[in-house]
């Protein structure tokens, strides 16, 4: 996995060895989203709804550190399965959160995706340390899809 953080974007990379299509439809899906986002003891995402088209919104709730609810809202903005999924992410645990942008790339190449994640307009500091957890998310993201493929 490699890691770039420059000033307000925050840029991952994960190689996982599945076909592109069932990549994205790991982190598209809202039945599959629930399934593999989060971690005991950490968080855990409990519910996600998902309008998949641009313009569409999405919401995801769940339990996090302490015991406390979350939700993250957003509305998709560009959708070209299985290249590309942006969407905008308004988390409400941060109290000075603005609506922010993320963007998936996929790239397959001999059954094996790379997944490039891009977080921008983060534009605080408390937005920038907020969004740490990225690397476990893409983790959890390749273990769902390698044990389900």
């Amino acid at each position: 996995m490699s890691h770039l953080a420059a000033g307000d974007t925050i840029v991952e990379e994960i190689e996982i060895s599945a076909p592109a299509d069932r990549v994205f439809t790991a982190l598209a899906s809202a039945q599959e989203r629930v399934k593999w986002w989060g971690a005991e003891g950490r968080f855990r995402t409990t519910h996600v709804e998902s309008d998949l088209r641009p313009g569409g919104k999405w919401l995801m709730r769940g339990i996090g550190f302490g015991g406390k609810p979350f939700t993250i809202e957003g509305v998709y903005q560009e959708i070209e399965r299985p290249r590309l999924l942006v969407f905008t992410w308004l988390p409400s645990w941060q109290d000075d959160a603005v609506e922010t942008l993320v963007r998936f790339d996929f790239v397959e190449k001999a059954g094996v995706t790379t997944v490039r994640l891009t977080h921008s307009r983060l534009v605080t500091d408390s937005s920038r340390t907020q969004h740490r957890g990225w690397p476990d998310i893409l983790a959890w993201l390749k273990s769902h899809v390698e044990r389900s493929t």
